[in-house]
């Protein structure tokens, strides 16, 4: 017995005639009807007994019905899942960010994903730079989110966010009075810098210098958010990525335009040697909506 002949079996035992057997199917009710004395001369032994135009399942019948019980439960769950699959109700997708993504549009993305898409599977991790660079290129994960990018000849880039950097302070800071800020303004005020050598911080050193302000510093940290923790714990004021203070939803700060103005593109990268999934590719749908949203609440 194929699975066809199993399931016409079934509609049968089910529907006690060949007519409505064959509505069920998709038939014509000779064909049904043909197809059973097949199988009943394949198998050797009567499958339904007719009284009145009705089919009766013999015990044989019933016995094979309740046994391919659990075959077509399987072969249902199958057919569910590829339709999932085909409509990107589930899978997996595999993520990886720098900070200031990874604590900012990232986890709104994946709300909004995952919320159209319980079936799917999230793996996310927040890593360094290199970390996120190393894990696309190696396969670890599909779409890296990282802060500026250079070439890298395996992987492809995309910018989905372009924003200015951002002087962010306590809103009773004598320089929230001013509508953005400059290096003079932070002459002899307590400042927490960004790491030297880092993708803002070096950009930030060269706005002092081509200034000529100094660069004094009474706290230096590698990521924004890092350093609006501290501004929120009254150590001094610092300059960073808009997205850190804006999405980091128990900060206080107030946030002002900062002065030379220096650009900060967000960018998503993915592998040349492999194709996106199709989930990885809604992911990223949802990626460049939520960045499109942004730029409505920066000052």
């Amino acid at each position: 017995m194929n699975l066809r002949q199993i399931e016409l079996l079934r509609a049968v035992v089910r529907c006690e005639t060949t007519v409505r057997a064959a509505q069920e199917l998709g038939l014509s009710q000779p064909a049904v009807s043909n197809a059973v004395k097949h199988l009943e001369t394949q198998l050797g032994f009567p499958l339904f007994e007719r009284v009145n135009n009705r089919l009766f399942p013999t015990a044989e019948a019933r016995t094979l019905y309740r046994d391919s019980d659990p075959l077509f439960a399987i072969h249902a769950a199958l057919e569910a899942k590829v339709q999932d699959l085909k409509e990107n109700r589930a899978g997996t997708v595999r993520l990886i960010a720098t900070p200031p993504l990874g604590y900012s549009v990232i986890p709104i993305a994946i709300r909004r994903f995952l919320a159209a898409r319980p079936k799917m599977r999230v793996f996310f991790d927040i890593r360094r730079f290199e970390n996120v660079i190393d894990s696309i290129d190696s396969g670890v994960a599909e779409l890296g989110f990282v802060i500026g990018l250079g070439d890298h000849r395996d992987l492809e880039s995309e910018v989905f966010f372009s924003e200015r950097m951002i002087c962010v302070m306590s809103p009773d800071h004598a320089l929230a009075s001013k509508h953005e800020i400059a290096p003079a303004d932070l002459r002899g005020v307590p400042f927490i810098a960004l790491e030297r050598g880092t993708q803002m911080g070096t950009p930030l050193r060269k706005a002092f210098a081509d200034a000529g302000e100094p660069f004094e510093f009474a706290a230096e940290v590698r990521y924004g958010h890092t350093a609006c923790v501290l501004v929120e714990s009254g150590v001094g004021v610092a300059v960073v990525d808009p997205l850190s203070p804006l999405f980091s939803g128990h900060f206080k700060l107030a946030m002002r335009p900062f002065v030379p103005m220096i650009e900060v593109k967000a960018s998503v990268v993915r592998s040349r040697k492999r194709p996106l999934s199709r989930a990885a590719e809604a992911f990223l749908r949802e990626v460049r909506v939520v960045a499109a949203d942004v730029g409505t609440k920066l000052p």
